[in-house]
């Protein structure tokens, strides 16, 4: 991989204010190239961003559907939960490169590679995916919140209280994400260290009251029920994949590239692998929770209200920050999208959206985790074609051209022909197409979904793999320095701020 050095300089900054968008409390920044002076941050602060963007007691739940639904044993589990985390997060790493050679987030980086209007397809499926994701973890927040009630003053569940709880966790999501990345930042550290002393209490109730000659006596499951299971356990880290680099543009161009990958992948893994564990343990005692329609509710009844409330109440900012992590994403493919606002501005379309569906989520819909993995699996099957032709692209590229990507118009060394590179278009819905066909979910079911393939919810690798394979054959889209300057004079380039 490369290291120091990569690309060219970046264009000249703006006049210094006060406060650089790296060192004010409300980062102001939006898809513009960060100058680099004000790229000061430190390849360890990517630890506790993946920490945080892994707190889900999701991931307990799908730790026990690996036991119930895909019949595997404790060592089986282990292997998943080792696998998933290495493969989707080594992924994120990678990608994260592209954001300290440009300095960009990445659906903006993305522009290099599609063209300035094609990319506003895979944009906006990316964009329409955030929804689904920031749904269920507002519905899991708001189950979270919904659970400690119960506990501690016995407050049922009603549809009134769903609404206001969803709000409330909504809304606090999009104060922070709003905030920018220096508050994404702070709020990460204090998460992780909490979050790690309440697991390492639970993990020490678990190994102190669990039936152990149970746990190691189930039979093992089959080898492809476990590839199935690393599939579904990677498809969250996948959907974070095209987001890397909007917390890497604030590196220095010499930020080593290896840490980078090893930090994303480190910080992901010590959630993932005691998570996904735990939650197979769990299911030997208590198989209903693989399928519960609450996902969070479990916890109090397997711990001690004096573990499980905080435990609880930890995991609820957990998943207060993957949602707004997510949204400062959105917020930037929002406005690729051509959303002419700030970057906060942007975020709140994606509350919205959030609100709506997370309230028919949990009043409406039947199976949770159903949905779920539905969900996941057709979120990966989206993004992987994406990642594959973004990642050849990347084999090819190491700089950006920091006004061609803020310039949208035909001025623009990335316009390429009528606004489109048609290679990276190609490969991208061929690749979209061909991995659908391998896809099958509850309200959908391709014509390849019974091959081995699909069977073992392999359709998003081998959508990246035709993403790539045919990207890299193509012929290569020629950037159009000189473009026509329209009238009027030169276009000037575009200029979103948060």
């Amino acid at each position: 991989m490369p290291h120091a050095s990569e690309g060219t300089a970046a264009p000249p900054a703006p006049a210094a204010s006060a406060a650089t968008s790296a060192e004010s409390a409300v980062e102001t920044r939006g898809l513009e190239p960060v100058p680099d002076a004000e790229r000061t941050g430190r390849v360890r602060e990517l630890l506790p961003t993946w920490v945080a963007a892994n707190i889900s007691v999701l991931l307990l739940t799908m730790g026990a559907g690996l036991v119930v639904f895909n019949g595997l044993n404790f060592w089986q589990v282990l292997v998943v939960a080792i696998a998933a985390p290495l493969l989707s997060y080594g992924l994120v790493g990678l990608i994260s490169i592209a954001g300290k050679r440009g300095g960009s987030p990445g659906m903006a980086l993305s522009r290099a590679v599609f063209g300035q209007r094609g990319n506003l397809f895979p944009g906006t499926l990316i964009w329409v995916a955030r929804w689904g994701w920031e749904t269920i973890n507002a519905v899991t927040g708001a189950y979270a919140v919904l659970t400690v009630l119960d506990l501690l003053f016995g407050v049922e569940s009603s549809t009134a209280l769903i609404v206001v709880v969803l709000l409330l966790f909504v809304a606090a999501t999009f104060l922070v994400s709003g905030l920018g990345i220096n508050a994404l930042r702070v709020c990460s550290t204090w998460s992780t260290y909490l979050f790690g002393a309440f697991s390492v209490l639970v993990l020490v109730y678990l190994v102190a009251n669990t039936d152990w000659s149970a746990v190691f006596a189930k039979p093992a499951g089959s080898t492809a029920m476990m590839v199935a299971g690393i599939g579904t356990i990677a498809a969250g880290g996948i959907s974070w994949v095209p987001s890397g680099p909007d917390f890497t543009r604030y590196l220095p161009r010499t930020a080593s590239s290896r840490a980078v990958v090893a930090t994303t992948v480190g910080g992901a893994g010590i959630v993932v692998l005691p998570m996904v564990l735990m939650g197979a343990v769990m299911a030997v005692g208590t198989p209903d929770l693989a399928s519960a329609q609450d996902p969070v509710s479990f916890i109090g009844a397997l711990l001690p209200a004096w573990i499980s409330v905080p435990y609880l109440l930890i995991a609820l900012i957990g998943m207060l920050l993957i949602n707004s992590m997510s949204m400062y994403s959105a917020g930037f493919t929002a406005q690729t999208l051509g959303i002419r606002v700030g970057r906060a501005w942007a975020v709140s379309v994606n509350a919205v959206i959030s609100l709506v569906f997370g309230f028919l989520l949990m009043v409406v819909a039947t199976s949770f985790i159903g949905s779920f993995i539905s969900f996941l699996t057709l979120l990966a099957v989206a993004f992987s074609a994406w990642i594959g032709v973004f990642g050849v692209d990347m084999l090819r590229r190491t700089s950006y051209d920091g006004a061609a990507l803020m310039d949208t118009g035909r001025t623009s060394a990335y316009w390429y022909r009528g606004g489109f590179a048609w290679p990276a278009m190609t490969a991208w819905a061929i690749a979209l197409v061909v991995g659908l066909l391998f896809t099958k979910v509850d309200w959908f079911a391709g014509p390849l979904a019974g091959s081995w393939i699909g069977a073992n919810g392999l359709g998003w690798l081998v959508t990246a793999a035709v993403a790539a394979a045919l990207y890299a054959v193509l012929p290569g889209a020629r950037p159009t320095p000189g473009a026509p300057v329209p009238a009027g004079g030169e276009r000037e380039p575009e200029r979103v701020s948060g």
